[in-house]
C-alpha cells in the first residue's frame, strides 16, 4: 500500500468518527492561553482484554488523520497537548506517531488519551 492509497482508506473511515478539538495551551497560571484545531477522529475504549501494562482502564484511543491538523496547531503532537471529545477536555499521553505510517509517511496519529 502507498501513503496516497492509506491516505484515502483513512478519509474513509473518518465518516464515521466524530469531530474533536485539538488544544495546546501555553503560559502559566491566569496568563495560561490556547490555540485549537478541529478534526475528525476516531474514538475507541480499550477493550478489558486489550488493557496492557500501562494502559489504564477508562483511557480511549483517538486516530486523527496527520494531514487534518492545521494551523494554529503545529506538529508533532506532544504528551501534554489536549483533545475535547464531546465537551470532556481530556490530555493527550502518549501521541503515537509511529504505528500508523505508511512507507515512512506519518498518515495518522495514534493518540492514548485521558483524564
Amino acid at each position: 500500500m502507498t501513503p496516497e492509497a492509506a491516505k484515502a482508506s483513512y478519509r474513509r473511515a473518518r465518516a464515521v468518527g466524530e469531530d474533536v478539538t485539538i488544544r495546546r495551551y501555553s503560559g502559566l497560571g491566569g496568563a495560561q492561553t490556547y490555540v485549537e484545531t478541529t478534526v475528525r477522529a476516531r474514538v475507541v475504549g480499550f477493550a478489558g482484554e486489550a488493557l496492557a501494562p500501562g494502559i489504564a482502564q477508562g483511557e480511549r484511543r483517538v486516530i486523527v488523520l496527520a494531514e487534518d491538523i492545521v494551523a494554529p496547531i503545529t506538529l508533532p503532537l506532544v504528551k501534554g497537548d489536549r483533545i475535547v471529545v464531546r465537551g470532556a477536555e481530556l490530555t493527550i499521553d502518549d501521541p503515537d506517531d509511529n504505528t500508523r505510517r505508511v512507507a515512512g509517511t506519518l498518515i495518522a496519529y495514534e493518540l492514548t488519551v485521558k483524564g
